[in-house]
């Protein structure tokens, strides 16, 4: 390289620091990947020149043989990776090298505990990248030019991976980026020719641009001209086909692994895959990828998501988002279509009729691929629901067309299973019903203890009826969009009035009646003194056990949907509950036996705050509960 001009010592924003020092010590027993990380971006390098070649020609540089170097020196202890790909300008390596442009960095940064094993999973599912290289090197040079630029435009970016860097303007002849590491003490392991073909053959074998590196002299050879004859021969290391085109039989688990890894930047493991060949009026491939972990930015909607875009074999884009659905963002993988334009850009995505089609058709290759996981290894879909479960659920509001699928998916801890961990089907809940059973019961919470223990499932206890348990925020806003399943409707056990068909006899619905219309005159005066905190008092058939509970009319908003809008900053609408009682529960009874009215509503107050709190509620006064708790306790002491 010539002489450097223009130098200077920047330093590296804070999180990259903080990432490099847990990297570094982190990853260190798995630091053989820093290659695969490496030679993964020198391929996204040479396919994002390929695309802008397709409008600029120009920017080959009378070099359209894109290919990627590994060569090492077992004197200097280094090892180099380079390639001819688009390169980097001066401000793209200030941006790509001295700082992390991810959104959520700081939140994911917040969630490492120390915990070795923990944060090493968690590191893998942000994708490390670049900086995998301080795993194995004390001091990393970069030499890189942007295609298209200047011969003195070259860029010299050099670190030692602690808090600084430097950058300065060299000349550089030919384009892309030259990645040299200057091994530590102890790592001289891998400026070792045989020990890099295998690791390049063991990560990097379905990378489509060819790995090219020295062929190396035959052991025991005495000819030196032979010799360095050999070794100044070129080979390729990896198969360099890009491995979706290849047929499925072909293909190695490893292989398919290995290649979820290189796309997604996950040190993880994919649950499952699918990879599929269609042909006719619509022709495409996907290979299409269910991460085991969950990302960090998981839950930042407006995170970059999306496939890998390739037309006629031919990268387009990264995180290509028009493919599938926003529930299913956690997807990984390739399409490569025969039916788009070359010149595609994300705007022309949104307007080409092929685009609708090839959504449709993945999002349905996505959801049969989870239906079949589902029913062939229901411990795999166990890990796939705990990590993603909830993105599922947003899927019945979003996607009209795939509710049926998308419900089928579903899985809810239940009244039926003693384990919270034990989830049901609604397949299961279905074959489960009773005779007669007409609806599908299931009670919104905030936790899975309140759901468990809600005076609202006494009777279902008693008559051996199932119930789902439905404990995250977002439940109550799904069920809002989910209307039936099975022919079965939904009935949340906690709203209007409840409705047993055909489980409840004649005889009991008789003795309900009866029961009504003796509790007539407590009703009256409850309503007289809870008028300002209900909307109606009502005599129960819900209870067996408890005194009274509170139940919300048909249409009114639960306390899961209150607390999204709360947190939202929206208005959430007023309304008052139905206070149900138990007239066979002892303290009912004594209370209808009250002559003094002022104790009659004081304890009446009481039995509204105890089954407001029984159902998970936020008491609007709590001193004045204590205070009238505390007077009763005292008259009953004395």
């Amino acid at each position: 390289m010539s002489t450097e001009t223009q130098k200077e010592t920047l330093g590296f924003q804070t999180e990259v620091k903080q990432l490099l020092n847990l990297m570094i010590h982190s990853l260190y027993s798995n630091k053989e990947i820093f290659l695969r990380e490496l030679i993964s971006n020198a391929s996204d390098a040479a396919e994002k020149l390929r695309f802008e070649a397709l409008s600029n020609g120009e920017l080959y540089e009378n070099d359209g043989d894109l290919k990627i170097h590994v060569k090492y020196d077992e004197t200097a202890k280094t090892v180099t990776i380079e390639d001819n790909g688009i390169g980097m300008s001066r401000d793209d390596v200030v941006d790509h090298l001295g700082t992390i442009a991810k959104s959520g960095t700081a939140n994911f940064l917040s969630q490492l505990t120390g915990d070795k094993a923990k944060d090493n999973q968690l590191i893998g599912q942000f994708g490390v990248g670049f900086y995998s290289a301080f795993i194995v090197a004390n001091q990393v040079d970069v030499y890189t030019r942007r295609a298209g630029a200047d011969v003195a435009e070259g860029v010299h970016w050099s670190s030692k991976g602690e808090g600084e860097f430097t950058i300065a303007t060299v000349e550089k002849a030919g384009r892309g980026t030259q990645i040299v590491l200057h091994l530590k003490d102890g790592e001289e392991e891998f400026a070792n020719g045989q020990r890099l073909r295998t690791l390049v053959r063991k990560y990097s074998d379905h990378i489509s641009m060819p790995v090219v590196m020295q062929k190396e002299a035959p052991l025991g050879s005495e000819d030196d001209e032979e010799a360095q004859a050999v070794v100044e021969e070129e080979e390729t290391v990896n198969s360099a086909t890009a491995l979706w085109t290849r047929n499925k039989g072909d293909i190695s688990d490893e292989e398919y692994g290995e290649f979820y890894k290189h796309i997604s930047h996950d040190f993880g493991d994919a649950l499952t895959w699918g990879h599929n060949r269609v042909e006719g009026n619509l022709e495409y491939t996907s290979l299409l990828y269910v991460p085991e972990n969950a990302p960090y930015d998981l839950w930042n909607r407006e995170a970059p998501r999306g496939l890998k875009l390739y037309i006629q074999r031919v990268f387009i884009m990264d995180q290509a988002d028009q493919f599938l659905p926003l529930y299913l963002r956690f997807i990984k993988g390739v399409v490569d279509s025969n039916n788009l334009s070359l010149n595609v850009s994300r705007e022309i995505l949104q307007q080409d009729p092929s685009v609708d089609k090839l959504r449709s058709a993945l999002t349905k290759r996505v959801l049969d691929m989870l239906t079949k996981l589902g029913k062939n290894d229901p411990e795999k879909y166990r890990k796939f629901w705990n990590a993603f479960g909830s993105v599922i659920k947003e899927g019945p509001a979003e996607d009209y067309t795939n509710r049926d699928k998308i419900t089928k998916l579903l899985r809810f801890a239940s009244t039926h299973e003693d384990n919270p961990d034990t989830l049901v089907s609604l397949e299961e809940y279905v074959s489960r019903m009773q005779e007669g059973q007409e609806k599908i019961y299931y009670i919104t919470a905030e936790n899975y203890n309140t759901a468990k223990n809600s005076p609202h499932l006494e009777i279902f206890r008693k008559k051996g009826i199932e119930v789902l348990l439905m404990t995250e925020r977002v439940d109550e806003w799904m069920m809002s969009h989910l209307f039936d399943f099975d022919g079965k409707s939904f009935q949340d056990v906690t709203k209007g009035e409840l409705e047993l068909g055909d489980a409840d006899s004649e005889e009991e619905k008789k003795a309900q009646e009866e029961a009504a219309k003796e509790a007539e005159s407590l009703v009256e005066r409850l309503k007289e003194r809870l008028e300002e905190r209900v909307s109606e008092v009502r005599v129960t058939h819900r209870l067996t056990d408890s005194p009274a509970c509170l139940v919300l009319n048909a249409y009114d908003m639960g306390a899961q949907m209150r607390q999204i809008m709360e947190a939202a900053g929206q208005a959430v609408p007023s309304s008052k509950p139905i206070f149900e009682i138990n007239p066979e529960h002892p303290l009912i009874a004594k209370l209808d036996q009250e002559p003094d009215e002022d104790r009659f509503g004081e304890l009446a107050q009481i039995i509204f705050d105890q089954a407001d709190l029984a159902a998970g509620g936020r008491l609007e006064d709590p001193a004045a509960y204590v205070a009238r708790l505390n007077k009763l306790l005292l008259e009953l002491s004395q």
